[in-house]
């Protein structure tokens, strides 16, 4: 990536979000950012960079989008608004409001994850559609369908109520959230993980602190990301196979990254308001503090999930927990709350972990089942071909009979 593609990456959506805010039109203010883009590739590399690149983005756009207007004759009113664009506004309050409106809970929860990869994160079309395994003209149309939806259904561009801010922000961390697992665990394709997406989801969750440095489970989300892409480097091998936590090299985890996670949860623990992203982010502190697998504190992780679950009585939270009383209890008791969940039928991952602790009772032939049950269920090769190996490891090939 270029410098110039770089610095256009960190500013789009404020500056989409500040012009949003002055011309009332997400379509006008996207248009002239990217006409601002093409005028930087052109001048900046002949007179350089300029001292404040924001300040220049957001004037350049405002005047391409003036002189937009202007061979519009449909539109004389926005002419006269744009005037009052403030070239060298920090956009904080108006990137605030971009972030709530792309994840308005009026529009799909994929479209959400469309429209703030594009206008949050400036990422193209053509970019977002290969994340996602879809074709670029299906995603155009996600977000074209998203932006109708915002201005036929007048959803307002604002920061909701104080009333309504709790369950709003809930909403925009989960997308966040949804992004960052796309790109560490993707849901299809070749490779394992999409770095571009991982580092997409920090930064903008990123961003969210910087704007509400208050919210301590905004704070959570990041500790939360920023712990488990630290293992990143070590999840797969030098030919790309999966590799579990338990077998990874933890030289190979970011301490960096490790501690930074750390330090952000030590600050939500001060402040003394738990939430589900901050108790998932010190389930990850507790592996992080573990220099090898057998020293990791399963008892404490277990009592994690004991109050997680207590606030956030999921399946999937439910699942994880009996990962924890597998190692503190023992399979059996852990197979059979298993065994007792429900609402997992499309989670692949149920079979793994059911694979796993039916091997640990030594029910080689159920367990073998439970794995290519679980490698038929899997979105990436990687998963899909590590499962298949550990059925064959077991005595029965992908499509055999099962115990």
């Amino acid at each position: 990536m270029s410098e110039i593609e770089r610095i256009f990456r960190a500013e789009y959506g404020r500056a989409v979000a500040v012009l949003t805010r002055h011309f009332g039109d997400i379509d006008i203010a996207e248009e002239a950012v990217q006409d601002a883009y093409v005028a930087a590739v052109r001048r900046w590399p002949e007179y350089g960079i300029p001292p404040s690149p924001a300040g220049w983005i957001i004037t350049t756009a405002r005047n391409r989008a003036i002189d937009r207007l202007r061979r519009e004759t449909a539109r004389p009113g926005l002419e006269a608004e744009a005037a009052g664009v403030a070239p060298v506004d920090t956009g904080e309050e108006d990137m605030l409001r971009l972030i709530f409106t792309c994840c308005h809970p009026a529009l799909a929860p994929a479209a959400q994850v469309a429209l703030t990869l594009r206008l949050l994160g400036g990422l193209t079309t053509a970019e977002i559609a290969r994340a996602f395994l879809v074709a670029e003209p299906t995603m155009a149309q996600r977000i074209s369908r998203a932006k109708g939806k915002i201005r036929d259904a007048g959803i307002p561009y604002r920061v909701p109520h104080d009333a309504d801010l709790p369950a709003r922000l809930a909403g925009v961390l989960s997308v966040l959230y949804l992004i960052f697992n796309e790109g560490y665990a993707a849901s299809g394709g070749d490779t394992l993980t999409r770095p571009d997406l991982t580092a997409e989801a920090i930064r903008l969750t990123r961003t969210l602190v910087g704007l509400m440095p208050d919210e301590p489970e905004a704070r959570g989300l990041l500790a939360l990301m920023l712990l488990v892409e630290a293992r990143r480097p070590a999840r797969t091998s030098a030919t790309g196979d999966l590799v579990l936590l338990a077998d990874q090299d933890r030289r190979l985890w970011d301490r960096a990254l490790i501690a930074e996670g750390q330090s952000l949860l030590r600050d939500c623990l001060r402040r003394d308001r738990p939430g589900p992203y901050q108790l998932q982010a010190a389930v990850n502190a507790v592996h992080a503090d573990a220099r090898t697998a057998a020293a990791t504190d399963w008892p404490q992780i277990l009592h994690l999930y004991d109050h997680l679950y207590a606030r956030t009585p999921t399946p999937i939270v439910a699942l994880h927990r009996a990962v924890a009383v597998a190692e503190v209890h023992g399979p059996a008791l852990a197979l059979e709350l298993v065994e007792s969940l429900d609402g997992l039928d499309r989670h692949h991952v149920r079979d793994v972990v059911r694979a796993d602790l039916l091997r640990r009772l030594g029910r080689d032939s159920d367990a073998a089942e439970a794995y290519r049950r679980a490698a038929a269920g899997a979105g990436s090769e990687p998963e899909r071909r590590y499962l298949t190996g550990r059925a064959r490891a077991l005595g029965a090939a992908p499509g055999g009979a099962g115990g």
